[in-house]
């Protein structure tokens, strides 16, 4: 009870964000099926209205829910490609193993209600950005790392992309071989850079 009371105390800012904390607690225990307003109520300590008021549908609840706890990761500067591919592949690798069986397992209800896709889901959680492919080789083109030339998406796109596919797969972080070998021996080739190693356009 004294818990409880101290819940009903908070407001604004404060009861927004442990309610949204409780929200990701339900939905990677339960998934989608026990995402609630009953069962975010009762984790966060507050009533089904308190929910109501702000997230009218439960699916705005949960995009809440995920703009809060998958927050963009920050993009390192390493001074080459090859350093910065690697250094925000393994953040990604630390931070979103877990959440990529999430989003196949625990959202799969979600997708078939809604009828959309993991594509749709992650624009409708933040407005279109450049993809973190085509951030680092612009700097790396800038640098005078690159030439400045067309690239499609799928290649900019690739470390990501394969990363996801072994996540998926595996259930699991990837070791640190698997990392360096898409920069290495599929990425960075593709790109012109020979033997793995930023600078050597050309060779």
């Amino acid at each position: 009870m004294a818990e409880k009371a101290r819940a009903t105390r908070r407001r604004g800012a404060e009861l927004e964000h442990a309610i949204l904390d409780a929200a990701w607690e339900v939905l990677v225990a339960h998934g989608y099926g026990g995402f609630t307003y009953e069962a975010v109520a009762g984790r966060a300590g507050t009533s089904r209205p308190v929910l109501y008021r702000r997230w009218a549908k439960r699916e705005d609840m949960l995009l809440a829910t995920l703009v809060r706890h998958l927050r963009p990761l920050e993009m390192p500067e390493t001074g080459s490609l090859r350093g910065d591919m690697l250094a925000f592949l393994r953040e990604v690798n630390e931070d979103r193993a877990a959440t990529a069986a999430l989003m196949l397992v625990q959202l799969a209800d979600y997708f078939r209600d809604t009828g959309t896709n993991f594509t749709q889901l992650r624009a409708a959680l933040r407005p279109p950005t450049p993809s973190p492919g085509a951030t680092l080789v612009a700097r790396a083109v800038a640098r005078g790392e690159l030439p400045d030339v067309p690239r499609p998406a799928r290649v900019l796109d690739l470390p990501f992309e394969l990363m996801r596919h072994d996540m998926l797969m595996e259930m699991r972080a990837l070791p640190d071989e698997k990392i360096v070998e898409i920069v290495d021996v599929v990425w960075l080739p593709l790109l012109g850079v020979a033997g793995g190693r930023a600078g050597a356009v050309g060779e």
